[in-house]
């Protein structure tokens, strides 16, 4: 019997023809799966771009403002806090009560290392220079650099609280600093303000949310 490349010759038997079948079908398998995997890999660049179009450009192109960030808290009472002062400021630390005083407050919370936090400090003292009642929260910061923060750029504050640790940061919705929340005179959370402030979002949200906070306008549905 001669034996030749998956066949035996029909000298060798009638009808005697052999296929090796099993290594071309193992073959096919292998090459069928590795363009599916290259194929697959290519495409998933592809849902990541449209993913960060939809998320991130999109809005920007429709004039939406990803940085509003939307408060579960709008409307409702500030959390219940109690915050030591900043070790060696001449202010005195803040508690929730602080903000039921009958008075609108602009919350600002801030920290030293935060770049942002010192671009809008001219903000603020021009804020305070007009009268409005400011209060501050160091976040996530150490005592002799918030008061050396504040010695620098100004201290528009009634009173700065001390929240080493972020527990009331956590407790209001904050994303990062900076962060500023209008306080109506009963405590309740009437606006917040996602990043520094600049001449735009004074004019265009903080302003008309002060005026609301007055009652000198109906808020807007």
């Amino acid at each position: 019997m001669r034996a030749r490349a998956g066949t035996l010759d029909a000298d060798d038997g009638p009808g005697m023809t052999v296929h090796e079948g099993n290594e071309p079908a193992m073959e096919a398998d292998g090459g069928g799966t590795a363009p599916a995997r290259r194929s697959l890999l290519l495409f998933l660049p592809l849902v990541a771009f449209a993913a960060f179009m939809g998320v991130v450009i999109l809005p920007l192109l429709r004039g939406t403002d990803p940085s509003r960030v939307p408060s579960a808290l709008i409307g409702k009472p500030v959390p219940a806090f109690a915050l030591p002062a900043v070790a060696g400021l001449d202010r005195p630390g803040l508690d929730s009560a602080d903000l039921r005083t009958g008075e609108v407050t602009i919350l600002n919370v801030f920290a030293s290392w935060c770049v942002p936090c010192r671009e809008e400090a001219p903000a603020l003292t021009a804020l305070s220079a007009s009268g409005r009642r400011m209060v501050g929260i160091a976040y996530k910061d150490r005592a002799e650099s918030t008061k050396a923060f504040l010695g620098e750029g100004g201290d528009p504050f009634k009173a700065v609280g001390s929240d080493a640790q972020g527990r009331t940061g956590i407790d209001f919705g904050v994303y990062g600093v900076p962060e500023t929340y209008v306080i109506k005179g009963d405590g309740t959370i009437a606006a917040k303000i996602v990043g520094p402030l600049t001449d735009d979002n004074i004019r265009d949200e903080l302003m008309p949310a002060l005026a609301r906070a007055h009652g000198a306008v109906p808020a807007k549905g």
